[in-house]
């Protein structure tokens, strides 16, 4: 099933993340079950070269592939379609201008501004072309800053654009708060991710958010949240590899962190 089919569907995704640079680890991604990844190429660990490998590797598991772009920048969007990233995740962004301007490099003409050359991106698509490319690819924009939240409602009504992500850290920074992805229930910061919830919800769009662990994912589930990120490569093997060496010397594990001080949250 492409990314597009999941989110014409109109269920529950729930979504792998990457940060660790390495096909392998991409792939074994693919392989758990999640309904798609996403290869971070803004604060994971990831360039252009290995970003490309790690999409070979996801497509060969049948697991669509988000990209993270590091920036609202065309070149970064359009090289990363070209690679066949099927969907593209945009950091930070603050106005209907900003989110129109990712909706145009993510679309061919006369829908956008995408320049053609599908170099990985048409392989196995049958009749590829402009027109089934801007239909298959899939946007979303992320809301994590004061004038973010300021113009949301501007933001979610940009024509093609398909999602809103959360990026709880950032939000919560922005915001004089701790960055955490996991705030508690009733705090302010809480308040603010639920903001943005109500406003996807009332303008049609597909709410996303990041999330820090599995209790986490199902609080946002709960509360409504369609497209949610589980935990990252880089912290499943932390959680993992603290627990069973606790484990072995009879040690009580210690939580794994949320905050972006860590080192292995964010978003």
């Amino acid at each position: 099933m492409t990314l597009r089919e999941l989110f014409d569907d109109g269920g529950v995704t729930i979504g792998g993340w990457c940060a660790i640079p390495s096909a392998f680890s991409a792939e074994l991604m693919g392989r758990f079950g999640f309904d798609w990844v996403c290869v971070d190429m803004q604060h994971g660990l990831i360039g252009y070269e290995q970003a490309a490998a790690m999409l070979q590797a996801l497509s060969i598991t049948d697991t669509p592939a988000w990209v993270r772009v590091p920036w609202n920048q065309p070149d970064y969007i359009m090289k990363a379609l070209d690679a066949g990233a099927q969907g593209i995740i945009v950091p930070m962004v603050e106005t209907a201008a900003q989110a129109r301007s990712a909706v145009e490099s993510v679309k061919y003409p006369p829908a956008g501004v995408r320049s053609w050359g599908p170099i990985r991106a048409s392989l196995g698509v049958e009749g590829y072309s402009p027109e089934v490319a801007n239909k298959r690819t899939v946007v979303a924009a992320m809301i994590e800053t004061v004038d973010g939240m300021k113009n949301m409602d501007e933001i979610m009504s940009v024509s093609g654009l398909d999602a809103i992500y959360v990026g709880p850290s950032d939000l919560g920074l922005t915001h004089g708060m701790v960055p955490t992805l996991s705030p508690e229930p009733g705090s302010a910061h809480e308040g603010l991710i639920l903001e943005v919830l109500a406003g996807c919800q009332r303008n049609g769009v597909v709410p996303g958010v990041h999330t820090d662990s599995v209790e986490t994912a199902l609080r946002r589930r709960d509360a409504g949240f369609k497209m949610i990120t589980v935990m990252s490569d880089a912290l499943l093997l932390r959680a993992a590899a603290s627990s069973a060496l606790a484990a072995v010397r009879g040690q009580t594990p210690a939580p794994a962190a949320t905050t972006s001080t860590s080192g292995s949250s964010y978003a």
